[in-house]
């Protein structure tokens, strides 16, 4: 059966001329006593499920049928390979919605007991779930490698790419294997995500007895069984949050260690209704807001990684209002620096950079300095640069220099040159494993790509307090290189720190800017998005600084800009960035770009028409305005983009809405009333009536 399987997953046609007989001896098969044959079995039929769907769809309720049958079989590896099926099923969301639904009485309570961890799991988990074990040093083995996510955006912003969320909480359910309650636990999350509150009549019965059980495996199934519905049944289980939002924040103290931990995480799902709400919001923030920080100190270290995790989620949601709670925020995580292990500090890390990075610069009061820096600091200290924890410590303190400012001033120096350190030696050894591959190996590139993140957070905080420091280091140098490293997110991550440098102080970057505009020209490849969009960010505030002096590299560059222009469903923030890039080289070099107007002028105005009020926007319009007065028949085709485009702004500044009436009037002018009135008929009525109120015009 095995080499069936094999069959299914590499060539589909040869199992659809014979897919009915092939059903009918896998059925034959259904009351097989070997193991091994039942699991076959059910992964055959998940197989055929996912190539041959449209075969499946008359025996489907019977599959169905025997698959619920299988999940809760006795024998964990049969039960999981089982509940695969739901997984995949829930792939084809309509033919799941339109077959499942009948069953979904039988399947729900199966999925819920699967949810209760297994004697497998408590016999993996060493037996002893009540110790408190904060005091008991971590080992290597248990800690996870930490992936860094590098810096990218308009204006060198850190990505925010979501993070799979693990429906148990985390990894420990003491292997961090793939099983049955995990997958039973997905497989109730997707389902959810599918027929959303038409589940909850089946779901609440069960959920009420299993939450009330007096048995705590029930009663912690329960409750990750409430957290694994939130995202899909949110709109129907929101009415019975005023009870199970207290249920939870009471579960947060109970006596089961486990019970604790996933409470942490299931609270986690539902904090948006908490922080959004204004009734949640009055009733049950500080409950929870404290009872999460209550459990960020707990005596169980899976405690406190599901609170201190939790507690992040709290923090992206809470935002700004996260403020007047900073003193006990910051002495809860302030203490857990001196009681966490090494596995729980990665996530404590993660935690004060995403405080940092909610509350913003009202961290840079005296006093949370002071509470936050000397712990921060004594960390930094303790490890070597080529300790793993130097990784995750790195970017939470990009996080809490970019949200400090100047109040960081006096903790940059020694940060600023371990960063360079650690650079330095990527770069050296990079070289060196180029030149003799078989002798030296390939540096970790996350090392390096953390480094130039931090450096370039130091200069989007600090401006020309940075000066002295970049000065006194070779870093211009080490840039060249990274700058054409063999991994894109090492050329990401220096573009934006090059893009900040030229911000913070240009006349350091000056004598380099050959070289980089090289380097940056080589990288316009927009099939490497990330890349792409800071190479043309960083050379965009290179156009602002170098003004005129541009004008050398405008061949060079200009074509490559235009391709990005022009892309179908190109990335917002690429194309946003380009337009700008290209309005600043016209502002300058006015006489090298407007020729080629009418070859841009339709996807800048459509993507520059999107990005609010600021300084980058009106330098991107000024330079289109010098071109379309150079150049007017390049705009006339696509004359109402540009209506559109200068529409969008709410308040520009006295000279450029002078600018943009002088355009408009004189359009008129040359056209004609009659041709005009034709032509701006066809306009939206929102958009006559904005040019009309604005520059009287339409």
């Amino acid at each position: 059966m095995s080499c069936l399987n094999s069959i299914l997953m590499v060539n589909n046609d040869p199992v659809n001329a014979i897919i009915d007989d092939f059903l009918a001896q896998l059925f034959a098969r259904a009351h097989d006593p070997e193991e091994e044959v039942q699991k076959q079995l059910c992964r055959s039929l998940t197989l055929l499920l996912d190539s041959h769907i449209e075969k499946m769809m008359p025996n489907l309720p019977n599959v169905i049928d025997y698959i619920i049958l299988k999940t809760q079989d006795l024998n964990e590896n049969i039960a999981l390979e089982a509940c695969e099926f739901w997984l995949s099923l829930a792939d084809n969301n309509e033919i799941c919605k339109s077959v499942l639904g009948h069953f979904l009485d039988k399947l729900i309570p199966v999925l819920i007991k699967c949810m209760r961890y297994s004697e497998t799991d408590i016999i993996l988990l060493k037996g002893n779930m009540d110790e408190e074990d904060a005091m008991v040093p971590d080992r290597e083995e248990d800690i996870k490698p930490r992936f860094h996510k590098s810096k990218h955006g308009a204006a060198g912003t850190v990505s925010a790419d979501d993070e799979d969320e693990d429906p148990d909480g985390d990894d420990d359910d003491g292997s961090g294997e793939w099983n049955i309650r995990r997958c039973a636990a997905a497989s109730l999350d997707v389902l959810a995500s599918i027929f959303g509150k038409d589940m909850l009549p089946i779901l609440l019965p069960i959920l009420k007895e299993a939450l009330s059980h007096p048995e705590w495996e029930v009663k912690e199934s329960g409750i990750l069984a409430l957290g694994a519905i939130a995202e899909g049944c949110m709109d129907g289980i929101t009415p019975h949050l005023p009870d199970l939002v207290p249920f939870l924040i009471g579960m947060l103290s109970d006596r089961k260690p486990l019970v604790r931990s996933i409470t942490c995480w299931t609270l986690s799902r539902y904090c948006t209704w908490v922080v959004s709400d204004e009734q949640a919001k009055t009733k049950y923030f500080i409950a929870v807001l404290r009872g999460l920080l209550e459990r960020i100190l707990d005596g169980n270290k899976r405690v406190q990684e599901a609170a201190c995790s939790a507690f992040a989620t709290f923090e992206e949601e809470g935002g700004d209002t996260l403020i007047e709670y900073l003193p006990e925020i910051l002495n809860t995580l302030m203490r857990a620096f001196s009681i966490y292990q090494a596995k729980n500090l990665l996530i404590l890390y993660d935690a004060v950079g995403t405080l940092a990075n909610s509350v913003g610069h009202a961290l840079c009061h005296p006093d949370y300095v002071q509470a936050l820096m000397p712990p921060l600091m004594e960390k930094w200290q303790k490890l070597g640069n080529e300790d793993k924890e130097l990784f995750p410590l790195l970017e939470c303190v990009s996080s809490v220099a970019s949200s400090m400012g100047l109040a960081f001033f006096p903790y940059c120096e020694p940060v600023y040159v371990r960063c360079v350190a650690i650079i330095t030696k990527s770069v050296q050894q990079t070289l060196e494993s180029t030149q003799r591959p078989n002798e030296v190996e390939k540096p970790d590139a996350d090392f390096l790509i953390v480094a130039l993140d931090l450096l370039s957070g130091l200069a989007e905080s600090l401006g020309q307090h940075l000066e002295p420091l970049v000065q006194n280091s070779n870093i211009m140098q080490l840039m060249a290189y990274c700058g054409v490293d063999q991994t894109a997110e090492v050329r990401q991550s220096c573009f934006a720190l090059l893009g900040d440098l030229v911000k913070a102080c240009w006349q350091l970057v000056k004598p380099h800017s050959q070289t980089f505009i090289q380097i940056l020209s080589y990288n316009l490849d927009p099939t490497h998005v990330s890349v792409c969009n800071n190479s043309i960010w960083a050379f965009g505030e290179m156009a602002l600084k170098m003004g005129p002096e541009m004008k050398q590299y405008v061949p060079l560059v200009l074509p490559h800009l235009i391709r990005v222009m022009n892309m179908q469903n190109g990335q917002r923030t690429l194309l946003e960035n380009t337009a700008i890039t290209i309005g600043r080289l016209g502002q300058y070099c006015t006489e090298e770009v407007a020729p080629s107007l009418n070859l841009f002028i339709r996807g800048a105005c459509y993507s520059l028409r999107n990005i609010r009020d600021n300084a980058e926007k009106e330098s991107a319009f000024i330079g289109l305005c010098l071109m379309i007065n150079m150049n007017p028949s390049g705009v006339v085709g696509d004359f109402v983009f540009w209506c559109d485009a200068v529409a969008s702004w709410n308040t520009p500044k006295p000279e450029l809405k002078e600018m943009f009436a002088s355009i408009l009037h004189g359009f008129r002018v040359q056209v004609g009333d009659a041709n005009w009135n034709a032509f701006t008929a066809q306009f939206p009525a929102p958009l006559k009536e904005r040019l009309s109120a604005q520059y009287s015009i339409c």
